[in-house]
């Protein structure tokens, strides 16, 4: 059966939600799947046969069509609501929620990529739980991270330059570690908030520690794999993650992970893998990131407890097919459907 992804462009954004998206669309194909992908219009309409599955980001466009998204045969993949997005103005914020709230629970289907965001949808807009598929993204196996070799503590981060992301809870803990030997590399496009870009930057300039900073940019394919081989150290200061996939690729390459508690984030990581503090506290995190950046041995029992997390996270493989196999597969609501939910392909 033929499937219509409806997607935002640019559908080459590096970020965990497109990269799901491109995953899964390839995994599918690859499996002999026919997938359509689409982008959202000012006109938007839904095609009139086969399986729909609107990404959340393009869900807005089909403010009004509340009835028409309630048949069986569409599902939203809602990575997290776009309204909890960090940075965005009060009027906004509002304005979103409010079409969230219209059509979340309106959805013949919702997947989720964490049981975090399931809870989320039912607590705040109301989507009935029996109603919702948790699909984790899958991650590559990848070589352990051998680390720098030197006595600075090569610290990497992975994520766009965004208020979400909390860069700049992430350079004030920092700065206050300014007896002890790090640099921290942090590797995120500038381009989607260009004016939260240039703050970092001022900031770390404010926090005289542009010496131990560099904003590689995005980085993408050997380069950033070869980032993750040298690094000593992952953080992410995070506010929100609907689930964390550079947390996830982090615990793959075996490096000990600082992420905050925002979201699902923090979910992944073992006790023994690394440190969590709660989102906006960079004293706390400070406090976190000292035994950590002072002690080698520390990153290596921790390391050692984050690659065996890593290790255990499923393909993207497996989670394609799980997926196709469960993504509709959970039990339709009597009460509003006529017909079963399908499978996905």
């Amino acid at each position: 059966m033929k499937l219509t992804l409806i997607w935002p462009e640019p559908s080459e954004t590096v970020s965990g939600g497109y990269v799901y998206d491109r995953r899964m669309v390839d995994e599918w194909r690859r499996a002999g799947r026919t997938i359509e992908v689409v982008e959202p219009t000012p006109e938007s309409c839904l095609p009139d046969d086969g399986l729909v599955l609107i990404d959340g980001l393009a869900l807005p466009a089909f403010d009004g069509m509340a009835a028409e998204l309630s048949s069986p045969r569409i599902a939203g993949l809602i990575h997290h609501p776009v309204s909890m997005e960090t940075g965005l103005d009060d009027a906004e914020r509002a304005r979103l929620a409010m079409i969230e709230r219209r059509l979340l629970p309106a959805l013949g289907r919702v997947v989720v990529t964490s049981e975090t965001t399931a809870q989320t949808l039912v607590t705040d807009f109301a989507v009935a739980r029996d109603r919702i598929a948790v699909i984790t993204p899958g991650t590559d196996a990848v070589p352990r991270a051998a680390g720098s070799g030197v006595p600075t503590c090569r610290i990497l981060s992975v994520g766009t330059l965004i208020p979400r992301k909390g860069h700049d809870v992430l350079l004030r803990a920092l700065s206050k570690l300014f007896d002890l030997d790090w640099h921290l590399t942090i590797a995120g496009s500038p381009d989607r908030d260009p004016a939260c870009a240039r703050q970092l930057v001022e900031l770390a300039g404010t926090l005289q520690i542009t010496h131990r900073v560099t904003f590689a940019g995005e980085v993408v394919g050997p380069a950033l794999e070869a980032l993750w081989h040298g690094a000593d150290l992952f953080a992410l200061a995070t506010h929100y993650e609907g689930y964390g996939m550079a947390v996830a690729e982090a615990l793959a390459h075996g490096l000990p992970v600082a992420v905050m508690q925002g979201g699902a984030a923090a979910v992944l990581v073992p006790a023994e893998g690394g440190v969590t503090c709660e989102p906006g506290d960079f004293v706390g995190l400070s406090k976190a990131m000292r035994r950590l950046i002072f002690s080698a041995e520390l990153r290596r029992v921790m390391g050692e407890a984050a690659w065996q997390a890593g290790r255990a996270l499923p393909s993207w493989e497996k989670q394609a097919m799980a997926f196709i196999e469960q993504g509709w597969g959970s039990a339709p609501n009597p009460a509003r459907d006529s017909v079963p939910g399908p499978a996905l392909l």
